[in-house]
């Protein structure tokens, strides 16, 4: 028999010897080509609900996870918690799509200032929220000059965290999201669900394309660098399905649809930039060997068991970390305390959960 290219292959690269009957505990990184991340190197977190679960892991394995923007030290730790301190390197909430982060960082910095930049809550008397995170002053703020003192200071960190962090994690969640018909302005959620009012006239429904979310992506990378040049960052992409579709198709074809993009678009910014990393968090909780394993009963939220292998795959090729082994509850079994918590605190800290709410 000849020669050729496939006989030098590694075993992971041949999905018998790498996949078929191996469980869902697979380690799909390969066995070169990540980056070394030391525990002194500070990290920022940001994205779709699934990169809190990064952010938690990192603090716990005492790597040096960077948080920008804290509480006053006086502030209980739940009450802060419950105030977005934390869950992130600063409290901007759920940013679901690269052109949020893009616009993120331009208005940060100056270069972006969004004609609709304050909204009503959805609760009377007379309170407000900001529309690029209207969930993290819990029943909004008492006056617009609160609100823009609290975003100048909050902006003041986000450029801090940018010039600072040595490794960015950003997990990119959707391609669906609500954008201003006069500027362009992203939102993490449509106007009317959690604040303001949706306006036929002013809002418009978008969903991003592969070249739209590559294109923004090397704009990001590209102006992180310009303040930071020596910054490197990670890609993922979150396994946990869309809650909800303003596309017109159902929502598993949907919610394909957007991880696909994402997972290409990911993969591209990988190849076509330097010190640009992507891992595969989403086809270790989603992909066959898994088989719906790693996700709660609704299918959609992910289970510590999933979130646990995930992280101990990152820490093992990243820092040379080997957590103990996830133990998953059994079936016959209620999960236990840590399992429910963990399942809870994805719940309450994604916008979009918001869009399937029941109705009071």
């Amino acid at each position: 028999m000849s020669d050729h290219p496939y006989r030098s292959l590694p075993d992971s690269a041949y999905w018998r010897r790498a996949v078929a009957g191996r469980g869902p505990a697979i380690d799909p990184l390969g066995d070169g080509g990540f980056l070394t991340l030391g525990r002194e190197e500070k990290v920022a977190t940001a994205g779709s609900c699934f990169a809190q679960h990064i952010a938690r892991y990192l603090k716990r394995s005492g790597f040096a996870f960077l948080v920008a923007e804290t509480a006053h030290p006086i502030v209980p730790a739940e009450v802060a918690e419950r105030h977005g301190y934390g869950m992130f390197s600063a409290r901007y909430g759920n940013i679901y799509t690269a052109r949020q982060l893009l616009q993120l960082f331009d208005r940060a910095y100056g270069a972006f200032i969004p004609v609709e930049d304050v909204w009503d809550a959805a609760e009377d008397g007379g309170r407000v929220v900001d529309p690029f995170r209207p969930t993290i002053e819990p029943g909004g703020y008492a006056s617009e000059a609160e609100l823009r003192a609290d975003r100048a200071h909050h902006l003041a960190r986000v450029r801090e965290m940018f010039e600072t962090l040595d490794v960015f994690v950003f997990t990119l969640g959707l391609t669906e999201g609500w954008e201003s018909a006069q500027d362009g302005a992203v939102f993490p959620v449509c106007p009317g669900v959690s604040g303001g009012r949706f306006d036929p006239a002013w809002h418009r429904f978008r969903n991003f394309r592969v070249g739209e979310v590559t294109a923004d992506m090397a704009a990001f990378v590209a102006r992180l660098r310009g303040v930071n040049p020596g910054a490197r960052i990670i890609l993922t992409v979150s396994p946990v399905p869309l809650v909800a579709t303003a596309s017109g198709n159902h929502v598993l074809a949907a919610t394909t649809y957007s991880k696909s993009v994402l997972r290409a678009a990911a993969q591209e910014t990988a190849e076509d930039h330097d010190g640009v990393f992507y891992f595969p968090s989403y086809e270790m909780i989603t992909g066959a060997p898994a088989a719906a394993g790693y996700f709660a009963e609704d299918l959609r939220n992910v289970t510590e068991e999933g979130v646990a292998h995930v992280m101990s795959v990152f820490l093992r090729h990243a820092a040379g970390v080997d957590l103990p082994a996830p133990v998953a509850a059994p079936v016959s079994e209620t999960p236990d305390a840590t399992l429910a918590a963990a399942r809870e605190w994805v719940r309450v800290m994604c916008d979009e959960a918001l869009l399937d709410r029941e109705e009071d």
